[in-house]
């Protein structure tokens, strides 16, 4: 399996598979390159997929390197054992926050910018979920019993197939004879928690700093993260940002809904 080793020493698992134009995707905040399972077949490009540290397949590390700071770097450092001079950044969640920090910092290092519902605002009731679920085991003891809780009790969702919910548990626990355990660092809390604590930065300049970049946002219509006000500001400031609101879906779309497909394409387009 690749892996790379970060500026600290920590070892790091990526996937990097495809042709084309080199595609960094970076996943959501617990979660690992399995979150572009779905949009994978679609895209007709080089994607590489990070597992971030303590995370996925990568080695745990001190929870004060769980920032996004770190992670940043740790997306340079992949870039540099592939010999990339230049990638464009699919970011989930968190991972567009990185991308926007990159664009601040080592923006020549950039193609282009594609956010799955993220902004620079962040909605205190996704916050609050965030900090509700972050570092424990879910309930459910097994994946037939999270799918189904998942199913039944994800309201932001709709006509999301039972077989969809299997996949996404699969990817994101393991199933142990003591029930499902997460698949990240616990103490992943205490770095989230620990930020969370100090007053909120302004991201607006670090969206901002995307200017000149092809940057592209798909928007959960029934996200609890990113508000329609917040992503209709974004679109004001870059009247050129592609924009897709995916409908019966909640944070975050899988990715491969036809209207989210629809704008990563035209997107993609415009890196060449």
């Amino acid at each position: 399996m690749p892996f790379y080793t970060a500026n600290d020493g920590c070892k790091l698992y990526y996937c990097d598979e495809g042709t084309g134009i080199p595609v960094i995707a970076l996943a959501g905040l617990t979660r690992n390159g399995a979150d572009f399972d779905h949009v994978v077949p679609h895209l007709p490009v080089r994607l590489i997929r990070p597992d971030y540290r303590g995370r996925g397949q990568s080695d745990w590390a001190e929870p004060e390197s769980y920032s996004i700071a770190q992670e940043a770097a740790d997306v340079l450092a992949l870039m540099d054992h592939l010999g990339l001079e230049k990638a464009a950044i699919l970011g989930t969640s968190r991972g567009g926050l990185i991308a926007m920090v990159l664009a601040a910092t080592v923006k020549e290092r950039l193609l282009g910018v594609a956010l799955n519902d993220i902004g620079p605002e962040i909605a205190d009731r996704g916050l609050d979920v965030i900090k509700e679920y972050i570092g424990h085991n879910p309930a459910q003891k097994t994946y037939a019993e999270a799918a189904a809780f998942r199913d039944k009790s994800w309201t932001h969702f709709k006509n999301v197939p039972m077989q969809r919910w299997r996949e996404e548990v699969e990817a994101h626990y393991k199933e142990t004879p003591d029930g499902l355990v997460i698949r990240y660092d616990p103490k992943l809390r205490d770095a989230v928690l620990a930020a969370g604590a100090q007053p909120a930065p302004d991201l607006w300049p670090l969206f901002d700093a995307l200017a000149g970049l092809p940057i592209a946002l798909v928007r959960g219509a029934n996200s609890d993260l990113l508000t329609a006000q917040t992503a209709d500001e974004m679109s004001r400031r870059r009247p050129d940002m592609l924009r897709a609101d995916v409908p019966d879906r909640g944070h975050v779309p899988f990715l491969d809904e036809p209207q989210a497909l629809n704008v990563l394409h035209t997107w993609l387009e415009a890196l060449k």
